[in-house]
């Protein structure tokens, strides 16, 4: 099958992968779109796979406040590079993320912060195992896995804070 440009063209859009591997993954994939972008995802999990351990150091603040002014999120989402930091995917990604902590409301990062002896639901509490507000059929660890793919560094979730009026973080916060 021949391999236009409007396809690479279309593959480029939908993956921000370059324009070479666009092409090899729609000739290895014999001209099929989705299976071109699963090429490409395994292609950048492998080449993620192999950055593992680099300092992630570099990164933005996200806010939102929604707009009855009565609830607001602050996320620290980093990166390995300011490079990155500064793209429209890594912008997009911590924005979804303040987004998806101001309406549930989770109480840790990952299910190994959850206090032994908690009934807790990881699931319920813990961002990077909630199900997207934007599409359930992901997780948040699956689209900041699918984001890292893309931009070709590693992302972690640094710290995140959710206010509320009139409704205290825990109890730890409590003035008296």
């Amino acid at each position: 099958m021949q391999i236009t440009a409007q396809m690479v063209k279309a593959l480029r859009e939908k993956t921000s992968a370059g324009v070479m591997d666009c092409r090899n993954a729609l000739a290895k994939s014999e001209g099929d779109m989705d299976k071109a972008v699963m090429l490409l995802r395994e292609q950048g999990f492998a080449r993620l796979a192999k950055r593992e351990g680099h300092d992630v150091s570099n990164g933005v603040i996200e806010t939102y406040i929604h707009g009855t002014g009565r609830v607001g999120g602050m996320i620290e989402v980093n990166c390995e590079t300011d490079f990155v930091a500064k793209t429209p995917e890594f912008k997009a990604l911590a924005h979804n993320l303040v987004l998806q902590i101001v309406a549930t409301d989770p109480r840790f990062i990952s299910s190994n912060q959850i206090p032994e002896g908690t009934a807790s639901h990881p699931a319920e509490v813990c961002i990077l195992e909630q199900k997207f507000i934007k599409d359930e059929s992901k997780t948040i660890r699956d689209i900041i896995a699918e984001t890292a793919a893309k931009v070709g560094e590693n992302i972690l979730v640094g710290r995140f804070a959710r206010f509320e009026v009139g409704k205290q973080a825990n109890s730890e916060t409590e003035t008296e």
